[in-house]
Parts: structure tokens; C-alpha cells; sequence
């Protein structure tokens, strides 16, 4: 008989970002190029939403903050666990007085917009790598509609370390 693990997870950082989430993941191709270097002709393959490095860069830009905020003077090491939710925009045609789910595709594939929130933690230095994040929990919420959504887009994000037998 085989026991679950025992992990014990103790919070280390909160991220407020403010700010329309995006996905990534999705690439288009735009040619090739000659590499200088190398000299190996290579394609160019390009972000397909615009909206993905201005979302990293306000990730970072709270992560960062929120390292100070807490005191953080290095980036978080080990296993670590991620709660995040991503507060997308209402489509104007939903119902105002009802809860809905934010199933359609303007509000983003949760993997994805998970991909490109991890990218913006590690490029702030919160974590060592985002391949330190063994445990994800993500919610995707309209504003007003989850406990933790914000009063508008955005996301709230909770580190936590993780410690005891992983087996």
C-alpha cells in the first residue's frame, strides 16, 4: 500500500499584474534569414499575438515589485508551486447579472497564457527557472466573478516553496 506524498508548502510571493492577460505559444512563419555566425540559412518564426510582450513585460515589472515588497532579495530555488488567476475581459455580449464561464477564445487558452505569465516570473529573476514550478493551479475569472478576481484584467499570482518526501 503506497501513501500519498507529503509536501508542505509555505508562501513566498504574491504578484498583482494589472493588465490584459495574453497567450503564447502560437508562432507564424515570416520568412527566412541568414545567420551572420553560423552561416546556416534558418526560418523566422515570429510571436502570432502582439500582445504577448507587453503582458511579460507588466508581469515582470509586478514581479519585481513584489520581490521588494516581500523582501526578496534572490530568486525562489526548489520545487515550487504556482496559484494563479487570470482575470480576462467580459465580452460585451455576456450576461451582466450572471456568472459566466470564460470559455471563448478572446479570453485565452489557460496553458498558454500560463506560458507566457511563467516567462514574465522568470524574467523578473522570482524564480531560478520556471522549470522549478512542479504544481500550477490557474483559473480564468471575469472581474467580479472569483474571489480573487481583480476589478479588472489582469492576474494575482502565488508562489509557494515546497518541502518534505516527494515520493
Amino acid at each position: 500500500m503506497t501513501t500519498a506524498p507529503t509536501l508542505i508548502s509555505e508562501h513566498r510571493l504574491t504578484i498583482v499584474v494589472h493588465g490584459r492577460p495574453a497567450p503564447q505559444g502560437s508562432k507564424r512563419y515570416a520568412g527566412h534569414r541568414l545567420n551572420a555566425a553560423s552561416g546556416r540559412v534558418s526560418a523566422v518564426l515570429v510571436e502570432q499575438s502582439k500582445r504577448v510582450k507587453p503582458w511579460r513585460a507588466v508581469v515582470t515589472r509586478a514581479a519585481m515589485e513584489a520581490m521588494l515588497d516581500h523582501r526578496l532579495s534572490y530568486p525562489l530555488d526548489g520545487p515550487l508551486e504556482a496559484e494563479i488567476v487570470f482575470t480576462v475581459l467580459k465580452p460585451a455580449s455576456a450576461p451582466k447579472r450572471k456568472r459566466t464561464w470564460p470559455i471563448t477564445r478572446h479570453s485565452g487558452d489557460v496553458d498558454k497564457l500560463i506560458r507566457s505569465t511563467f516567462d514574465g516570473i522568470a524574467d523578473a529573476q522570482a524564480v531560478v527557472d520556471d522549470s522549478r514550478i512542479i504544481r500550477v493551479t490557474a483559473t480564468k475569472a471575469y472581474p467580479g466573478e472569483h474571489p480573487d478576481a481583480l476589478a479588472q484584467p489582469g492576474a494575482i499570482i502565488r508562489l509557494y516553496t515546497l518541502t518534505g518526501d516527494p515520493s
